[in-house]
């Protein structure tokens, strides 16, 4: 039998669109315009298979008569073409009066004609043409029918594969947004609001919403609604077991809900109150085993989440736990510095209470001496004996107020321990990690090969590392290095400790670098010009040192020295 003439120029049309079409739907109206002159056609349709509903659904229609909207949906068997599909078969129906699996569109079709669109076993949906005349198609429309139908489901396949690419590509550009943008994030609400944004730009959503999970009241917050904006948020804390977000929180996996507008979701406390929301996909914000959160991802129509986008929207979520465990870690830097600021000022507060205490114990023992030496007898019943009684006493009570406050100031030795220098050293740079990342600080700290033990208040001395840390990044406002070195070396006879702090600030003022170790000394509008001096007192106390050991326009250099244990 020879070809068929009109094969060669429809298949080269068809087969073209893969090549030259970026667009799925268009694609499939310029085939059913092709299939519609080849087989001159009065009208016909594109029939695609939705493999959530098992429905054979109208794509694109056209001809004269043609119904302006696609059909609502076909079940398989039902129909020409539900039989077509069901069975795989072509059909041809050349007076449909008399088929009884006909179902009328078109009032003026007199002959239908039908085939699947088969990939290999995968059935993408179905081409049904009519002719407004009995016998309009014969057998050679029914075998040329199959095979543009073949070649038509090869090309949707191959335009829906590079949809698909573009899309992760899209997806995963977003990702990598969303990633760069959190991290720089430290801010909660900003924090949130940002991973709400991106997740709903990144899933073209209709809407995102972040809950927050209290393990600790076993309740849920909507903290951060990306959506139509006259779409309210959830309000207050809600009780976990009265949301969707449960089903996350308690699986720890993502979970899909195909409709959320079915009665059954009616009595949800945490669902957002517009009515346009459909589907929702919900994945777990997961940090180190606990579960900080929910982000749920809305759309405005039944959609089936495809493995693609869970990955996707999971991935969302892990960079939002991590982003929201370093905000939360942040805040606590911020405050532990803030501690520490009131510390330094307690401290000198302490200090200074000392000093006053020494200075008055010495003429307060003048005033004792002299007093039990003035051997005064008064005669009896003279008030002036109860006088002297009460000054002795007011003595005694003011030396037992001094002895008090001289002992306060004493730091314990009982919490001076055997410690690693270096163990020190490591815990303190843990504290200011995300200090230092905000400032664009490199760290190079490399601890030595043998351990250096030093009998020491840890607290103390991470307090002196703190002060000097936060000293060495306000000198480098546009971010540097810091450097920490360890060595050991003989000092007089006996093995000490050398911790050496350098930066690649501005230096030390040269006005100011024989007095940096002076109390109420500072070069900042901000400082109070305690650090330094506290830490000095601190060195002391352990008997050790602290000194500029070299500054310059190119960096300044702390060195502590402090005895090595025996």
């Amino acid at each position: 039998m020879p070809p068929d003439p009109r094969a060669l120029p429809a298949l080269h049309r068809i087969a073209a669109l893969a090549a030259h079409s970026d667009d799925a739907l268009a694609a499939m109206r310029e085939m059913l315009a092709v299939l519609i002159a080849a087989f001159r056609a009065d009208a016909g349709s594109i029939g695609l298979l939705n493999p959530d509903s098992g429905q054979l659904e109208t794509a694109v229609q056209a001809g004269s008569g043609s119904a302006d909207s696609a059909a609502s949906g076909l079940m398989l068997g039902h129909g020409v073409t539900g039989w077509c599909v069901l069975n795989r078969r072509a059909l041809l129906v050349p007076d449909v009066t008399t088929e009884p699996r006909y179902i009328a569109v078109r009032a003026a079709a007199r002959c239908e004609l039908a085939a699947p669109m088969l990939d290999g076993d995968n059935v993408v949906g179905v081409i049904d043409l009519e002719s407004d005349r009995v016998n309009g198609f014969d057998a050679a429309d029914l075998a040329l029918l199959r095979e543009l139908a073949a070649e038509a489901a090869r090309v949707l396949q191959r335009l829906w594969q590079l949809g698909h690419l573009r899309k992760k590509a899209r997806q995963l550009e977003s990702l990598i947004t969303a990633g760069q943008s959190l991290v720089t994030k430290l801010e909660p609400r900003e924090l949130l609001d940002t991973l709400t944004r991106e997740g709903r730009a990144m899933m073209q959503a209709r809407a995102c919403a972040l809950y927050l999970h209290d393990s600790a009241t076993d309740t849920v917050r909507c903290a951060s609604l990306a959506g139509d904006p006259g779409t309210p948020m959830p309000a207050g804390d809600l009780p976990v077991d009265s949301c969707l977000a449960a089903s996350p929180i308690h699986t720890r996996r993502a979970v899909w809900f195909a409709d959320i507008q079915s009665p059954e979701y009616r009595e949800l406390l945490d669902l957002p109150s517009d009515p346009a929301l459909r589907s929702v996909l919900a994945s777990p914000l997961l940090f180190e085993g606990e579960v900080l959160g929910v982000v749920a991802v809305f759309t405005d129509r039944v959609h089936r989440f495809d493995n693609d986008e869970r990955r996707f929207c999971a991935a969302l979520a892990s960079l939002g736990a991590v982003a929201l465990q370093n905000a939360r870690l942040y805040a606590r830097v911020f405050q532990s510095e803030d501690v520490l600021r009131k510390n330094e000022r307690l401290t000198t507060l302490g200090l200074l209470a000392a000093e006053i205490a020494h200075e008055i114990r010495n003429p307060l023992t003048v005033l004792k001496l002299l007093h039990g030496g003035l051997g005064l007898d008064f005669p009896a019943g003279d008030p002036r004996t109860t006088d002297m009684r009460v000054i002795g006493e007011k003595i005694d009570q003011l030396e037992a107020i001094v002895t008090r406050v001289l002992g306060f100031a004493q730091a314990p030795s009982s919490l001076h321990s055997r410690w690693s220098l270096a163990e020190i050293v490591a815990d303190t740079l843990l504290l200011v990690r995300l200090k230092l990342a905000q400032h664009q600080v490199a760290l190079d700290f490399q601890p030595p090969v043998q351990p250096l033990f030093v009998e020491a208040h840890k607290g103390q001395l991470q307090q002196v590392l703190l002060n000097l840390l936060l000293n060495a990044m306000h000198a480098m406002p546009h971010g540097g290095t810091i450097s920490i070195t360890l060595a050991a070396e003989a000092h007089a006879g006996a093995p000490r400790a050398i911790l050496d702090l350098s930066d690649t600030g501005t230096g030390v003022d040269p006005a100011i670098r024989d007095r940096i170790f002076d109390s109420f000394l500072s070069s900042r509008p901000d400082g109070t010009g305690l650090g330094l001096a506290i830490a000095k007192r601190i060195l002391d106390s352990h008997h050790g040192d602290i000194a500029l050991h070299a500054t310059s326009p190119a960096g300044t250099t702390m060195r502590l020295t402090l005895p090595l244990a025996r």
